[in-house]
């Protein structure tokens, strides 16, 4: 579909801790949840979740689920014997900390279809990917990968890119730094956090990381911070946009990977990037204040309009 948004990436099995020795199982991964906001905040576009499934009944039942969002699943492929990854939070307040097991997740075959990874990705407005979508795959999946990207981009498709740097998925920062760097050069738009970048590249500042992004290419940047104000450059025009202050947040969980959906979402809508920020940080300071990573769609969609 000429209006249709895709995402690409792993969707995971997510326990979240409850009272005592209870857990609340859902889904979750970084592009998900930036998907999951764009389906509650954009709902006149057709959007898809690109990766990869097993044929087990998680699988099913994750696929059920976006179904039942109205997320489709695009040309995806199923592998046999393949599974979800499984990952667990536990809260210290509202911060958190994870347990993954994904080594063998099915997600990480999501490039090994080329033909059917191209279809997925054909005739779309915007693709969104991460550099976690980059650290699942090896060196093959990712030349695919971008392969893909790029080509969509040349037929006129919008490429948002967050690095989201996760040194515990890549063998080395050389590594990292080389196949993040190669995302950045399909990308239109990038949406960095601060403290990764200044963890892979030793950016001494937002602004830092803004120069070396436009050194790269990238016309459109935003740099998250934390509770700290986010910095934008856009076409070589700089500024800032104050962060919405939580007094007692909840749960920090996926608070990025909205800003990032909404962001996205305000400017499908054609918003500046300064309104964008705005919106974006509202919605981000509604996700701390519930559990997990998604957040309900009437929640996002109040703090979007507010």
């Amino acid at each position: 579909m000429a209006d249709g948004i895709a995402a690409i990436g792993e969707c995971m099995i997510e326990l979240s801790g409850q009272t005592g020795h209870t857990w609340r199982m859902g889904y979750a991964g970084d592009t998900f949840n930036t998907l999951w906001t764009i389906r509650a905040l954009s709902p006149s576009h057709h959007v898809d979740y690109v990766t990869a499934f097993g044929n087990d009944p998680f699988s099913q039942e994750q696929i059920a689920f976006f179904r039942e969002h109205d997320i489709g699943v695009a040309s995806s492929p199923v592998v046999p014997g393949a599974r979800p990854g499984l990952y667990a939070i536990r809260l210290e307040g509202a911060e958190r900390s994870f347990t993954y097991w994904r080594s063998d997740a099915a997600a990480r075959q999501l490039a090994s279809n080329p033909i059917a990874l191209a279809k997925s990705l054909e005739e779309r407005t915007l693709i969104y990917f991460s550099g976690i979508t980059l650290a699942i795959l090896d060196t093959a999946g990712r030349r695919t990968l971008l392969q893909a990207i790029a080509a969509a981009r040349a037929h006129g498709c919008h490429v948002a890119f967050d690095p989201n740097y996760r040194p515990r998925l890549w063998p080395d920062t050389a590594t990292a730094r080389a196949a993040i760097d190669e995302g950045l050069k399909v990308a239109d738009l990038a949406l960095p956090t601060f403290a990764d970048e200044q963890d892979l590249y030793g950016d001494a500042s937002p602004e830092a990381t803004l120069e070396r992004l436009e050194r790269a290419g990238v016309a459109e940047s935003v740099v998250k911070n934390g509770e700290r104000e986010v910095v934008i450059s856009h076409y070589e025009n700089i500024f800032a946009v104050p962060a919405t202050r939580v007094e007692a947040p909840i749960d920090t969980t996926g608070a990025g990977d909205a800003f990032n959906g909404a962001y996205l979402s305000a400017r499908l809508l054609g918003q500046s990037p300064k309104d964008a920020a705005r919106r974006a940080h509202r919605v981000a300071a509604a996700v701390v204040q519930v559990r997990g990573a998604l957040a309900p769609f009437e929640i996002l969609r109040l703090a979007f309009e507010l």
